[in-house]
Formats: structure tokens, sequence, C-alpha cells
């Protein structure tokens, strides 16, 4: 299994826009064969920062999801959105 924690500072004038885009992301990930899951979370503390938490069935579950449609318009969007990103990507221990 392949893991991705994903952090994300949000522009706060942007998050009506970022939800909308993170969250058809999300909804056509778990469509997908190898998705196990995909979650956005939201920071009860602030507002503007978002955790999405994925997991796929394995490397090549994980590497077919960047190839998809929708992931394609996640990244031609996305930097419009993100002020900082950190993210942790692999292997389950």
């Amino acid at each position: 299994m392949v893991n991705v924690i994903v952090i994300l500072e949000i522009d706060p004038l942007k998050i009506d826009e970022f939800l909308e885009v993170i969250l058809e992301n999300a909804a056509a990930s778990r469509l997908e064969p190898g998705c196990i899951r995909f979650e956005v979370s939201r920071d009860n503390e602030q507002s503007n920062l978002f955790a999405l938490s994925e997991s796929y069935v394995d490397q090549a579950a994980f590497d077919q999801h960047y190839t998809t449609p929708h992931v394609a318009k996640w990244r031609a969007k996305g930097p419009g959105f993100v002020l900082k990103r950190w993210a942790v990507k692999g292997p389950v221990y």
C-alpha cells in the first residue's frame, strides 16, 4: 500500500474555488480501482489549512492516479490556490 499525506495552505480568498476543484478530484479519485481512500480535511483553527489523505493499493495504482483527467485539472488550477504545500508519499510500515 502507498499513502500520501498532503498539507495545503490555501489563499483565503480562493477557498471556495479550491474546495470545488479538490472535492471533485477526491470524488473521482475514490472511483479509481486502486484507490482505497481520498479524504479532504480542514483545520479547526486555521480555516485555510487543509490535509489530503490518500491510500492506494500499490505503487502502480498510485502512479496511475497521476495520469487521470481529474488530477490534470487539479494540477492546472491548484497552483492558483496554494500558498504552501508539504507532502509525504511512500509505503506504509
